[in-house]
């Protein structure tokens, strides 16, 4: 597929999703059957208190595979940018982090989606969030405008990931940190499941394995570079995520198990820009 292709199935599929939610049924980050039962990558993300001051919309809407609100240390007073920010269960807690004096942005491509997010919004009473249409491959903020770029399981759908990357650096400001949690190959995977349109849309088919993921970060000019598994799919999680695909799942799962996993990725933006096209500032 090229990347037209993968966006449309990505946007067809997280429209579904958006209208799954307003009607009350849960989301699911996997195939058309695994809402059955719990979805591995989406379940026991949030904790109860969190999920207890969103509005139940946003919770169903949640297709995220970490937390990274819990994670990126919101200090207050940032901004914070969610890219592919979803039903907006990522920048409604955010943006109690980062209080009335920061400001939370959700950058979305679908307009089902930022519908959700923007009732989500009305209902939470919340005034220091702003949600944006636009690709996460062109981001529609300028230059060194946000503190923090958060994201959920999103990153690994886009198949221009160094675009991706590029434009988070450019509109972090310097010092900037990138806080995502994402899906990362821990080993080699079979083709099939690089092949399969059901998992571009299911947070697997997707994903970079963890050292490509550093490489990219490095060549897009962040530093600091950390990849921390927090998930690792095993056993049960495989068979739930290929369940409803065309995948054999008895024939692959011993290639499969244990080698993919969710992940909190970390990187920062040198504090002090190059002074030349060879040099190593800071």
């Amino acid at each position: 597929m090229n990347s037209t292709e993968v966006k449309q199935i990505v946007k067809e599929k997280y429209g579904q999703a958006a209208a799954q939610a307003k009607s009350g049924e849960r989301s699911c980050c996997g195939s058309s059957s695994c809402c059955s039962s719990v979805d591995p990558i989406i379940k026991d993300l949030y904790s109860s208190d969190e999920m207890a001051e969103l509005p139940e919309k946003a919770v169903l809407a949640s297709l995220g595979c970490g937390n990274p609100t819990a994670l990126a240390e919101l200090k207050p007073g940032e901004t914070v940018l969610d890219l592919g920010s979803g039903g907006g269960i990522d920048v409604l807690l955010s943006s109690r982090r980062v209080g009335p004096n920061g400001k939370a942005y959700g950058l979305d491509m679908t307009d089902e989606m930022l519908s959700l997010a923007r009732e989500n919004q009305r209902q939470s009473g919340v005034k220091n969030v702003e949600f944006l249409k636009g690709e996460i491959e062109n981001i529609p903020l300028p230059d060194n405008s946000v503190d923090v770029i958060i994201s959920n399981c999103v990153i690994n759908l886009s198949a221009n990931k160094d675009s991706v990357l590029r434009e988070a650096f450019r509109v972090l400001k310097p010092g900037g940190r990138f806080a995502v949690s994402d899906v990362v190959v821990l080993g080699d995977i079979p083709a099939d499941i690089r092949k399969n349109v059901e998992l571009w849309t299911g947070c697997v088919a997707g994903a970079l394995h963890q050292d490509e993921y550093r490489s990219k970060l490095a060549k897009a000019g962040f530093e600091k570079m950390d990849v921390e598994p927090t998930r690792i799919y095993q056993g049960q999680d495989v068979r739930d995520l290929l369940s409803g695909t065309n995948l054999d799942a008895k024939s692959i799962i011993a290639q499969v198990d244990g080698k993919f996993a969710s992940a909190f990725v970390r990187a920062q933006k040198p504090a002090v820009p190059c002074c030349g096209p060879d040099c190593c500032c800071g």
